[in-house]
């Protein structure tokens, strides 16, 4: 018999069964490592087929032993009751968050968070990691994360262009119009120095540090959120003909289209004078009124749900960035392109003029 077999209550089994429709992902581990053990699955079996770390079940094990069925399935002990904090002190401990963090700390982290409230007396009662974890869950703050997004000025500019993207993202779906978001993804060509070692059962894949660097090109990226079709198109260059022909592959998928609505930023290439350059005056003006064109504001990229569809392949295809070859990078994209789009993931979006009134802090412009 495993050391660590354990037997569960049929209450016990009861409450796991419920936790593993409903809890959250740690929570679930848990339970599934007492429901494996409770059925005599021995400790090196269960790190297999449930991928944790065999010192994870021991320890799962231990607490269960040792405090029961709850302090084996949450780091404090809750028995499922809210968080003792009233809603004032839970809206100091968000604002802190989302303030600077003290000097000497680039970013908030659980530890330095409970650190503060009590330090600054934010909360009447000792607070835990666990409760500051479900607390910044609740409000949706993750302040160990962080990517590039810019304001600008809110001003009268900023407003329309912003107001008049977030118009277009509430028109209800039209085959007719639809809406393609795009923008363009600088792709580093890096390629690896030494081959790789294939990852084998109980090893891991092993990359080697360095690497050999091929220059960089350029990634078209364009989606109709509402549809989830995507179109990346990898380019050597993002000049002006580049842009008239991903304009002509947007403008060739939508033949029955009365007009495209584009959404994209205000780059320099992004005007129809690049579209007559590149094809002429008759052909370029023709593609170009093929479209409706909104543009997002100066530091406004962040409304751009092609920022959304970027991030997606980036972390897809991509992966840990190394490209050897433009070659490739195309195959790649391709085959990226065909699968997404088998399967259609649409984008939600859900920032409206009525949040972006209430979370920016500015009244509705006058009509003129």
């Amino acid at each position: 018999m495993d050391a660590l077999e354990i037997n569960l209550h049929w209450k016990q089994e009861e409450k796991i069964g419920e936790l593993l429709k409903y809890e959250e992902s740690r929570v679930i581990r848990r339970a599934n490592i007492l429901s494996c053990l409770h059925n005599g699955m021995n400790s090196g079996l269960i790190s297999k087929v449930l991928h944790v770390d065999p010192k994870t079940v021991r320890n799962v094990a231990h607490a269960f032993n040792e405090s029961g069925l709850d302090a084996a399935l949450y780091d404090d002990e809750r028995s499922g009751r809210p968080i003792d904090y009233d809603d004032k002190e839970r809206s100091r401990i968000v604002a802190m968050v989302c303030s600077e963090p003290p000097k000497g700390y680039y970013r908030w982290t659980l530890d330095l968070i409970v650190e503060e409230t009590q330090k600054r007396g934010l909360a009447e009662n000792e607070i835990s990691r666990e409760q500051v974890r479900i607390i910044l869950q609740e409000h949706d703050l993750k302040p160990w994360l962080e990517k590039m997004w810019c304001i600008g000025d809110i001003n009268d500019e900023y407003i329309e262009r912003m107001e008049d993207v977030l118009d277009v993202y509430e028109r209800p779906y039209d085959p007719l119009y639809p809406v393609v978001c795009i923008d363009e993804k600088p792709v580093p060509l890096v390629a690896d120095k030494n081959e790789r070692v294939p990852e084998s059962p109980g090893s891991v894949r092993k990359i080697d540090y360095e690497y050999v660097r091929g220059g960089s090109v350029n990634v078209f990226v364009g989606v109709e959120p509402k549809v989830g079709q995507y179109f990346n198109e990898v380019t050597k260059r993002r000049c002006a003909p580049d842009f008239a022909d991903f304009l002509n592959t947007i403008s060739d998928a939508y033949p029955k289209a009365k007009k495209v609505v584009l959404v994209m930023d205000n780059l320099s290439t992004h005007t129809q004078k690049s579209l007559i350059t590149s094809l002429g005056d008759t052909v370029g003006k023709r593609l170009w009124e093929r479209f409706e064109v909104h543009y997002t504001p100066k530091h406004g990229s962040w409304l751009n749900q092609a920022e959304i569809a970027i991030g997606m392949y980036s972390r897809q295809c991509l992966g840990d960035g190394r490209v050897g070859n433009i070659k490739y990078l195309k195959a790649q994209t391709a085959a990226w392109n065909k699968r997404t789009n088998k399967k259609a993931p649409q984008i939600h979006w859900r920032f409206t003029k009525s949040k972006a009134r209430k979370s920016l802090g500015y009244e509705p412009l006058a009509k003129q």
